[in-house]
């Protein structure tokens, strides 16, 4: 039987295979982008000869030291004793550093390296000042106000020194961040973890600073009573969360048996605050116009000085705005502003206080400030070259403090190591109710005192005397300059520097009747530094090589 034969049905076509996708490159967005070439604009111009731009700044050595001793273990320490005068944040910060990058004995190697990671907290205020301003306003206007930070004179000289704002100023952006985050009308998810990160943020700033709860806490208070900002129920969260951090390390303070310490430490540091005790500042009797000083300085920091005098006009612009996130940063701004009006007429005014009002001022202008409109070519020509035109002379300023050598501390140390032995008895003049920086810099090698008296130098051993005139001219020095100058009436510098910082540095050899004193050395440099600071130094002098 024959089967029938079927029909072949017809193959269906197979499908083509898909082209293959383009692989996608990764695009940053803007604001990330914005963010981190603000952070590294301002680290590369702060590291540009760090060492050799600025002199050593007297709490420099103290803070470094005070590092080295939160690496050691339990609370930093001096020689004197426990140090409670300020909080241990930003010295368990440096003792983090050390272990990352290595320790350092000398002492100009550490408060070098110590610089560095100042200058790196600065890069992430940047990125926290760009990141805020776009979350409030426009990525444009962050990227603004992240230039502006990253090129301004006085924030650079700022952060290149060891001193506690800069890392408290990075806590309060980054607080002030999340709590902007919290106000808007769109609230993030968790928005109670939220309001803990800020307080933690806050607190953080304060166990840094005591004085930045006049930045966190006072304007939280003042948002729980006029219902400013976020919800009255996540201001009190934050709240509670940033006085709690305080709260912890006072009271591990007392449970070690320390708070007697610590109390004397805060009272005396609460007497400075209020301008009860002078000992240092503009404020203090005896030293310098801070008013002659701002105006000798005002060619070289015009954009400082203008965007200061932009403050009221910041907090009119804040004040216009209804919407919570504006008015929290009314208060932020309000608060950094009466804190300055009182050291300026009361308390005690020292220059890195300034920093304090500058970044939440700028901070202010750059969600406020009318900008030009992208439809009108004219103004926006305009506004670019005000912006030139202000930045300019900062510019040629910035050139000038980087390539002119102002390291005489270091300089000296090189040469009295080299030159005198270790365990030497120096006389100082410098320093107040304390010690000042020749001591500070020098006491890990030689024996430092106020020795003025001639009868106590073989006691001491004293063989020689430092003297930073400026220090002693300015009225910041243990001694009158008219008791300095005849101290030293007669003798012979055998080294000198001439640097902004500290006019002439000069180590004198003391009368002594084994012989002669060795012949001078004179180090050349020159130049200014910036506002609420010295007068530029004498003219350079000539090199001459000391004897072996």
């Amino acid at each position: 039987m024959t089967l029938p034969r079927t029909l072949d049905a017809p193959h269906a076509p197979e499908p083509e295979a898909p082209p293959p996708r383009p692989r996608r490159r990764y695009r940053p967005a803007p604001l990330v982008v914005c963010a981190a070439l603000a952070a590294l604009l301002t680290v590369t111009l702060r590291l540009v000869r760090i060492d050799r731009a600025g002199d050593l700044f007297i709490d420099e050595p103290i803070y470094w030291k005070l590092g080295v001793s939160a690496a050691a273990g339990g609370f930093p320490r001096t020689d004197e004793g426990l140090f409670f005068l300020h909080p241990p944040g930003l010295f368990y910060l440096e003792a983090g550093w050390a272990k990352l990058v290595g320790e350092h004995a000398d002492v100009i190697a550490g408060v070098h390296s110590a610089r560095v990671l100042n200058v790196l907290l600065a890069g992430v205020t940047a990125a926290l000042v760009v990141v805020l301003v776009a979350r409030v306003r426009s990525v444009g206007a962050g990227a603004v106000a992240g230039v502006l930070f990253a090129l301004d004179q006085y924030c650079i000289r700022q952060n290149d020194r060891v001193l506690l704002e800069t890392a408290t100023m990075m806590w309060v952006l980054a607080g002030y961040l999340v709590l902007v985050g919290l106000a808007r009308s769109d609230p993030p998810a968790r928005p109670r973890s939220r309001a803990v990160l800020a307080g933690l943020f806050l607190g953080l700033a304060i166990l840094t600073k005591d004085h930045a709860v006049l930045i966190t806490v006072v304007p939280l208070l003042a948002a729980l009573l006029l219902g400013w900002g976020p919800p009255r129920r996540l201001l009190a969260l934050t709240t509670a969360v940033t006085v709690l951090s305080y709260a912890v390390y006072v009271a591990l303070v007392a449970v070690l048996g320390h708070f007697e310490a610590f109390w004397e430490a805060k009272t005396q540091g609460v007497r400075r605050l209020l301008g009860l005790v002078q000992e240092t500042g503009f404020n203090a009797e005896g030293t310098p116009s801070l008013w002659g000083r701002i105006l000798a300085e005002l060619s070289g920091y015009a954009g400082t000085y203008l965007l200061l005098a932009l403050t009221p006009v910041a907090l009119w612009l804040l004040l216009r705005r209804g919407e919570p996130v504006y008015r929290l940063l009314t208060l932020f701004h309000a608060s950094a502003i009466l804190t300055l009006l009182y050291a300026l007429s009361l308390g005690t005014l020292e220059e890195q206080a300034l920093y304090l009002l500058f970044v939440p001022n700028l901070v202010a202008l750059a969600v406020t400030f009318p900008m030009p409109s992208r439809h009108r070519r004219g103004r926006r020509l305009m506004a670019v070259g005000v912006l030139v035109a202000v930045l300019a002379a900062p510019a040629a300023v910035y050139a000038r403090d980087r390539w002119t050598p102002d390291d005489g501390f270091e300089r000296l140390r090189a040469y009295l190591l080299t030159h005198v032995p270790a365990g030497s008895g120096i006389v100082t003049v410098d320093g107040q109710q304390t010690r000042g920086v020749s001591e500070w810099t020098l006491d890990d090698s030689y024996r430092m005192g106020p020795w003025v008296t001639p009868a106590e130098w073989p006691e001491r051993n004293a063989t020689y005397l430092i003297v930073p005139w400026r220090v002693i001219e300015q009225g910041y020095g243990r001694f009158p300059l008219a008791e300095v100058e005849r101290l030293t009436d007669g003798m012979r510098p055998v080294f000198t520097f001439h640097g902004p910082m500290y006019g002439t540095l000069a180590l004198y050899r003391l009368p002594s009747p084994s012989g002669p004193a060795p012949a001078p050395v004179l180090v050349p440099g020159s130049g200014v530094i910036g506002p609420l600071a010295p007068a530029p130094g004498p003219p350079a002098a000539e090199v001459r090589d000391a004897p072996r």
